[in-house]
């Protein structure tokens, strides 16, 4: 257990609070004085070198003098019962045990649960408007999020509060509805198991989507462009990079073909649970993609929906540009859970 002693009377206890990447991991102290948009201190790890939880957060309370009155970490894999299996990195966390460990209530999230707590409380200087719409008061609200998957949330009123709910939407089967869809569909069809947007609207599915529009012969790979795919470590930087500053118009057309698929899931998100409230796009991608996204052609994929487009043009969109969204909304959650609202 973390020795700990009490802060003076005048600040009282912190709220720590963390975003779990199989890369990073950020962590974040907060006081209830100053609210979830002003941590007290901060610091980010690289998740790879510590070989738990626990020793990245005593490293990060090492010489603080603090007393921590509960802990919120969002993390990438579902949470079940109080339990996780890190997507990216070999842990396994479950609340009981770190509580007793930490001297505190610790409680876990899936990153995209995290992120929704966080979307009642964005600022305007957090959000890039898509689509102004006309938002419904206390109605529902959707997250997708394209960051190294996709992930989808959603949230719903309860009486004072909005309260987010995880799924597992983006491994739902992809539908679909133009005429390059249905070969994108038939291209990967070959491929085992069946196929989902998560494997072609995120950081995974982009060389995928790259792959098709190469192989079909739509467009020809640069020789420089090809050399140094083959020798990147993560080629969908390369794609990206490419596409945004037109070096290459395979990697611009890769980037539209994801657009247009992002932007009919979103719409089949705002459907399934009417999110008059408005459709939010987190994760790493979309801040990176706005000139794709700030665009007539996004607003058409997503209002696609035969005799619902009419209702899709007044759902407000969102891009959540905020690159500590995650952290954020642990933060949130921790302090709601202490009757704190930001």
């Amino acid at each position: 257990m973390i020795h700990q002693q009490n802060l003076a009377q005048a600040d009282g206890a912190l709220w720590l609070a963390g975003d779990i990447g199989g890369a990073k991991t950020t962590l974040a102290l907060y006081s209830a004085e100053a609210g979830p948009h002003a941590p007290v201190a901060k610091a980010t790890f690289p998740s790879a070198d510590y070989v738990s939880l626990e020793a990245i957060v005593a490293a990060f309370l090492q010489g603080k003098d603090v007393a921590i009155r509960c802990a919120s970490f969002g993390i990438a894999g579902p949470v079940v019962a109080g339990r996780v299996q890190a997507t990216n990195l070999p842990w396994v966390i479950e609340e009981q045990a770190f509580s007793a460990w930490l001297g505190a209530p610790a409680r876990l999230l899936n990153d995209l649960a995290a992120i929704a707590h966080a979307v009642p409380n964005l600022r305007a200087e957090d959000l890039e408007t898509l689509n102004e719409g006309r938002p419904a008061s206390q109605a529902p609200l959707g997250v997708i999020a394209p960051g190294t998957g996709l992930g989808e949330a959603f949230l719903l009123w309860t009486g004072n509060a909005y309260r987010p709910f995880a799924s597992e939407g983006g491994h739902a089967d992809f539908a679909p509805n133009t005429p390059l869809g249905a070969e994108l569909l038939a291209y990967l069809r070959p491929r085992p198991g069946h196929v989902s947007y998560e494997q072609i609207c995120s950081g995974r599915g982009l060389p995928t989507l790259y792959g098709f529009l190469r192989d079909s012969g739509r467009y020809e790979e640069p020789n420089w462009l090809a050399a140094e795919l083959a020798s990147a470590p993560d080629p969908t930087r390369v794609i990206v990079r490419a596409g945004v500053e037109g070096q290459a118009a395979i990697c611009g057309a890769t980037l539209e073909l994801f657009r247009d698929i992002l932007a009919a899931e979103a719409g089949n998100l705002a459907l399934r649970v009417l999110a008059t409230g408005g459709i939010y796009l987190g994760g790493g991608l979309p801040p990176r993609l706005l000139r794709f996204l700030t665009t007539a052609a996004f607003n058409r994929a997503f209002t696609d929906k035969g005799h619902f487009a009419d209702f899709l043009k007044q759902v407000p969109v969102h891009v959540i540009r905020n690159p500590e969204a995650a952290l954020f909304g642990a933060a949130c959650h921790g302090l709601e859970l202490e009757g704190y609202h930001a």
